[in-house]
């Protein structure tokens, strides 16, 4: 499937909380996104992995991603080593994207920056010849290295390179991160309080979208940090 844009994160819902709106923005525009997640996000306080898995396919029918896969790498002790580089380059030649997103460069969450490096090295080595991968039917895949990479914005504060406006499809970003009901805001729940879990934390995905909105001047926005620079034919381009 030849895909414009494809996600890497390191956890179900992490790519909700960071990049959804943008995702849903390009997907009404004709675009074709996929997300991949790497774990199940097992070691979570609340839930478990095979009700993320639930949830993350719901967060896929909202967001009306073309696909979605789980790699089922160890939430937390996944590693940047050999065998997890050539499970990412599989994916990179799979989809073919044009456009590659990636989790923030370094994190709260250790998982976060360790993914972002993870990914950045493999669609890097995906575009070598002698770095031999197949496909499910045994074929082997054709190199393939996306045009670009951006790191979306998670936890913590990190200056973005470029925001998006996302204000027409905020709701549906919110609708994106509720579906992941075992992870935040339910006051039926009897599971432990988490990091996540309480309203204050969906008050301040709401602030951090403001807050990026404000500085291009919208109402809500998502920010993104480039992993090389980035070139335009002219300065017009960028109004």
């Amino acid at each position: 499937m030849k895909t414009d844009i494809l996600v890497f994160a390191a956890h179900p819902d992490d790519a909700e909380l960071g990049c959804s709106g943008t995702l849903a923005k390009e997907v009404a525009a004709g675009k074709k996104v996929v997300v991949i997640d790497l774990t199940q996000g097992e070691l979570g306080t609340r839930g478990s992995g095979p009700l993320r898995l639930e949830e993350a396919a719901s967060s896929a029918d909202i967001l009306k991603l073309a696909a979605r896969e789980n790699l089922g790498f160890q939430d937390g002790f996944f590693k940047n080593d050999r065998e997890h580089q050539m499970e990412i380059i599989r994916m990179v030649r799979k989809y073919q994207p044009e456009i590659v997103l990636l989790n923030a460069p370094e994190d709260r969450h250790p998982d976060h920056g360790r993914a972002s490096q993870l990914c950045t090295e493999a669609c890097f080595y995906s575009g070598l010849r002698k770095v031999a991968t197949y496909a499910a039917d045994g074929s082997e895949q054709a190199p393939w290295r996306p045009k670009n990479a951006f790191h979306y914005i998670q936890d913590r504060f990190l200056k973005p390179d470029l925001v998006v406006d996302v204000s027409d499809f905020w709701e549906i970003k919110t609708a994106s991160i509720m579906a992941f009901k075992s992870q935040f805001f339910d006051p039926q729940s009897r599971e432990p309080v988490s990091y996540i879990s309480s309203p204050e934390f969906l008050e301040f995905v709401n602030s951090r979208g403001s807050e990026f909105g404000h500085q291009i001047g919208v109402r809500y926005g998502e920010g993104f940090i480039r992993s090389k620079m980035l070139g335009v034919n002219s300065l017009f381009d960028l109004l």
